[in-house]
């Protein structure tokens, strides 16, 4: 049962499970658990999610071939993860050649890809596997694409371009295969999301399947606003961050799992935090970002929104695990 309102005066939710009941107070974004004698649980602070607790008990497990899976991506990221880490070893042995600032942004990219193909090795199970793999799939296939449209930024006389390809290729299979062959099992029953939270998740949709699209068949013209120059190759590789990103806020749009949440958070911190950090190092050695610039002050305020809006999603998930645990 739910009563309250989300934006009333004393707005308060009473959520009514077999085990517990919850009351979250409008109180954002402080909170804590207090169980009490009767055995429902009090929840102070207000979560702008509305989560209650729901049964997950139909989240198989993935065949064990899905975990060799993703510990050979894990291994692949960990090299691209170098760019963002150790970019004097990596850049001589990346597939093309590649900026100071790319290095940065795509080495910070896999490392949070690298998070959640790890948060896939460890549960293994539809959820998260189901947000993990569609964004996975909607990454590779358009990296794939793109690389096939600039087949020149490549040298084929060295085996990092051809391995490059296999691996991504190799990647949007392997994905699609087991999507393909789970494409009738029903979604993991997630937490409820208020009617406010869910117009939230449908804009952020929107908002990054758009500018995903523009930097995929508009690269020159959605790429000038960046801090640092990006041609069309880059730009249009950078277009599948976006569109992987969309994809899987869509899916937590319609039916969001504790686990998935939890992922999709994490990965948006991490996209946010490391491309503004990677920017930050990488111009502290260069001295090239106009910081005062109108596309710069942009830039930033997109990849802070994109970290917070994760924050959020972690707090969500990790609010939620809680009332599971004390309950």
């Amino acid at each position: 049962m739910l009563t309250g309102s989300l934006f009333g005066p004393s707005a308060a939710f009473y959520f009514e499970t077999g085990r517990a009941a919850i009351r979250i107070d409008k109180s954002f974004p402080i909170g804590r658990f207090s169980p009490v004698a009767s055995g429902t649980m009090i929840v102070h602070g207000h979560s702008p999610w509305g989560l209650s607790p729901m049964p997950t008990s139909d989240n198989p497990p993935f065949p064990a071939a899905l975990r060799l899976f993703s510990v050979a991506v894990i291994i692949v990221l960990i090299v691209g993860a170098g760019l963002f880490f150790a970019p004097v070893l990596v850049k001589p042995r990346w597939p093309w050649a590649v900026t100071p600032f790319n290095a940065r942004f795509l080495g910070g990219f896999y490392t949070a890809e690298m998070v959640v193909m790890a948060a896939l090795l460890f549960w293994n199970r539809w959820s998260p596997g189901r947000l993990v793999l569609v964004m996975a799939f909607i990454f590779t296939v358009i990296v794939s694409a793109a690389s096939f449209i600039n087949l020149g930024y490549f040298n084929f006389e060295r085996k990092a371009p051809w391995l490059w390809f296999l691996v991504y290729l190799a990647s949007a299979a392997v994905s699609g295969l087991f999507l393909w062959r789970a494409r009738a099992r029903p979604s993991v029953k997630g937490v409820a999301l208020t009617p406010a939270w869910r117009g939230y998740m449908s804009a952020e949709t929107a908002i990054l399947g758009l500018y995903g699209v523009g930097m995929l068949l508009f690269p020159r013209v959605v790429s000038s606003s960046w801090p640092w120059p990006v041609d069309p190759f880059h730009a249009q590789v950078y277009s599948a961050i976006f569109l992987a990103g969309a994809g899987g806020v869509y899916l937590l749009w319609k039916n969001a799992p504790r686990e998935e949440l939890l992922v999709l958070g994490l990965a948006q911190f991490l996209v946010g935090l490391l491309a503004i950090l990677g920017l930050f190092i990488t111009d502290a050695a260069v001295h090239r970002i106009g910081w005062t610039a109108t596309g710069t002050l942009c830039w930033l305020a997109l990849f802070g929104w994109i970290g917070l809006s994760g924050v959020f999603k972690l707090y969500a998930a990790l609010r939620y695990f809680s009332s599971q645990s004390a309950s």
